[in-house]
């Protein structure tokens, strides 16, 4: 049974398409090895990035070695030069069984490039162990190590390609050969002491600030560093897909230079001495986190229609911070989608369901954050790529026109695009991560705290740069109050009506914390104990753009904005424990969307009922995925088909037809698969990487 949306292996019986999955499903070599990739993901580190470049780089081997076999389409890196690098083809000769051939050299390529990334992940010996099972099923000596191509071999040339990739993977900027260290980004906050009440070390309130957790652990359930180390704040410099320098603006702080594409401009900032300036559109973005965070018991007796009749559907998104106000209801937790009445795939109506709004954005916070056992961000949306490609609603047509796809040109073309596309959100968001290095909400809520109200100066405990004060939400502790402490000691601090935190939740299984007043210098994000927030800058939401690029990507290569049949499903049962960091849901919840973008949507304003994101990172995260997925697309969908019908494609014929010049002065390889191109800087070894830009 196939993995498909991410979810733990006790509720598959739960989803609501489970005769789709229990049946003898026969899929195509291509989803086999994105299958096995995506489980090996989960037992790795979480480092989206990361794994949105091991998304691409897969999608790659397969469909370059599927290419070469092909009389249209055409490679994008066997016989070309990609960035700095320069993988040259001599040609191959014509095999007897094009198919095979094609298989068997697509095998080879995605073993040898999946063996080398994952070889020392957390689980390595299991996921070598993966590969050369789906190896031996195939068929397929996994022993071979020949890159002879030119002898015909279909495994050299899988052997070669592999090499290619493996060797660019070192000199595309992503330090790689580092184990993808921090290059030479520091912060500038010292650590937040999660356990401690309120933020005493954070000195600069606009910047990302590490925390310090007693037992930290990663999304994937990996123990990691006590103290934060932001994940991947150069990677701007990462060698994009359909990235332009037109797109790009390149920053310096420190005398290193940060690589910025689709550069949003700097968010808000806060005034920590006068409140002036845009301070107070800063204090409203992160005051609607813990006010959301009043949203996450299904015991308010609150309940909301969370089916496409009445989620999604949004027609216009903020392009101002003032729009910004309109669009999310800082009191209730909705957007503007209008929802839809009728299916437009069925002519049916949507059928209404009726369940605790604590239920839904509990559950949505769980199920859009990717952990535990997660294929971060860039691999759900793979995911959710196979789940749409196995149901029977869907015609594979590329883009919708022309003939009908075989289910593996389907998945090679499908793959390959949404691969660019993830790749591309990550370089994106991260660039823009690293250079604008923007505060979680944990660190800015407990900062304005810290200095108390804002609201008047007629009131205790005034500040300019303290949080305003919501009746009902964000208020102070009076005489009296539960909160007041010994001797009235916290009377006069903030205190936000707001989900309890996981400290009170001794047993997962069977309590749940619910909401109450809680002292804002103890406010805790909807998350793990061990977890709490991402360990790099918020600014932009990385789930926004990855997901916005991933919908733009997948509605462009099915030519359909609609799921499969109009309608997209993800069931959970009741008190199934779902949600581990409590009990829950409190009854069943399915988990609906109409279309790609309205799913995206959906991933984007989880992120705020999980205490992870303001809305002034979401959004510009939402419009420069958009670009990023569509501009994937486009560009991806030139290397498969030739419009003019002219020469120039690469074949099996000849599959360095047009760029013979290229290969003039280009590096030299390795003589074997091995030979210390596993990310080994040794000097004289040809493979040794060089400075990319």
């Amino acid at each position: 049974m196939k993995n498909l949306l991410r979810i733990p292996a006790l509720f598959l019986l739960a989803f609501s398409l489970l005769p789709c999955l229990l049946s003898a499903q026969e899929h195509s070599l291509a989803r086999e090895w994105n299958e096995a990739l995506l489980q090996t993901i989960r037992e790795d580190f979480a480092r989206p990035p990361v794994q949105a470049r091991n998304l691409f780089h897969t999608s790659l081997a397969l469909y370059d070695a599927w290419a070469a076999y092909d009389t249209q389409a055409e490679t994008y890196l066997l016989g070309k030069t990609v960035g700095t690098f320069s993988c040259p083809c001599k040609g191959i000769p014509v095999p007897k069984d094009k198919e095979a051939a094609r298989r068997e050299a697509m095998s080879f390529a995605a073993y040898r490039l999946l063996t080398a990334r994952f070889s020392t992940s957390p689980k390595g010996t299991g996921a070598v162990l993966r590969f050369r099972d789906l190896m031996k099923k195939l068929g397929y000596d996994f022993s071979n190590y020949s890159i002879d191509y030119a002898s015909g071999s279909p495994a050299a040339l899988g052997n070669y390609l592999s090499q290619c990739i493996l060797q660019m993977g070192l000199l595309d900027g992503s330090n790689e050969q580092r184990n993808f260290a921090v290059q030479y980004y520091k912060p500038v906050n010292d650590p937040l002491i999660i356990i401690h009440a309120g933020d005493s070390s954070l000195a600069d309130p606009n910047r990302w600030q590490p925390l310090k957790l007693p037992e930290a652990i990663d999304q994937n359930g990996h123990p990691i560093p006590a103290i934060q180390i932001f994940q991947s704040p150069e990677w701007g410099l990462v060698q994009p897909f359909a990235l332009k320098k037109e797109d790009l603006k390149v920053y310096q702080r420190d005398g290193r230079e940060y690589w910025v594409y689709h550069d949003p401009g700097p968010w808000p900032m806060l005034d920590p001495k006068t409140g002036g300036g845009q301070s107070d559109e800063y204090k409203w973005n992160f005051s609607i986190v813990p006010a959301w965070s009043s949203h996450l018991d299904p015991r308010d007796g609150v309940l909301w229609d969370i089916s496409p009749r009445s989620i999604g559907n949004v027609q216009h998104y903020p392009t101002t911070l003032a729009e910004l106000h309109d669009f999310y209801d800082f009191q209730t937790g909705k957007d503007p989608g209008i929802g839809r009445d009728t299916n437009p795939r069925t002519g049916q109506p949507y059928a209404p369901q009726i369940v605790p709004r604590g239920d839904y954005t509990r559950v949505l916070t769980q199920f859009w954050a990717d952990g535990p056992t997660s294929e971060t961000p860039p691999g759900h949306w793979f995911a959710i790529l196979n789940y749409v490609n196995d149901q029977p609603g869907l015609v594979k047509k590329f883009n919708g026109k022309g003939p009908v796809l075989n289910d593996l040109e389907w998945d090679v073309k499908a793959y390959f695009a949404l691969g660019a596309a993830v790749h591309d959100a990550a370089i994106t968001a991260w660039g823009i991560k690293g250079w604008y290095d923007g505060v979680r909400p944990i660190s800015a809520i407990r900062y304005m705290s810290d200095r108390g109200q804002s609201t008047s100066p007629k009131l205790p405990r005034y500040h300019p740069a303290g949080i305003p004060l919501v009746p009902g939400l964000i208020e102070q502790v009076k005489a009296g109050d539960t909160l007041a402490g010994p001797k009235n000691a916290n009377v006069g601090k903030i205190k936000l009506y707001a989900w309890r935190g996981p400290q009170v939740v001794k047993d997962t299984a069977t309590q749940v914390a619910g909401v109450g007043w809680v002292l804002a210098e103890n406010w805790w994000p909807f998350q793990l104990k061990t977890f709490v927030t991402p360990p790099f800058a918020g600014y932009v939401s990385g789930h926004s753009t990855y997901s916005r690029a991933a919908a733009e990507a997948l509605t462009l290569v099915t030519g359909d904005e609609y799921f499969p049949g109009g309608l997209g499903e993800f069931r959970i049962a009741a008190n199934s424990n779902f949600l581990r960091v409590e009990k829950g849901p409190s009854v069943d919840v399915v988990l609906q969307w109409a279309t790609y973008r309205d799913a995206s949507d959906q991933t984007s304003l989880s992120r705020i009922w999980g205490g992870i994101h303001p809305p002034f990172d979401d959004i510009p995260g939402r419009l420069i995925g958009a670009k990023v997925g569509t501009a994937a697309f486009q560009l991806a969908k030139n290397y498969f088909y030739n419009d003019e019908d002219q020469d120039g494609f690469y074949s099996f014929e000849d599959c360095d037809d047009h760029n013979a010049a290229i290969f003039e002065g280009a590096p030299e390889l390795c003589d074997g698969i091995d030979n210390n191109c596993n990310g080994q800087v040794d000097e004289g070894n040809p493979c040794a990487p060089e400075k990319q830009h």
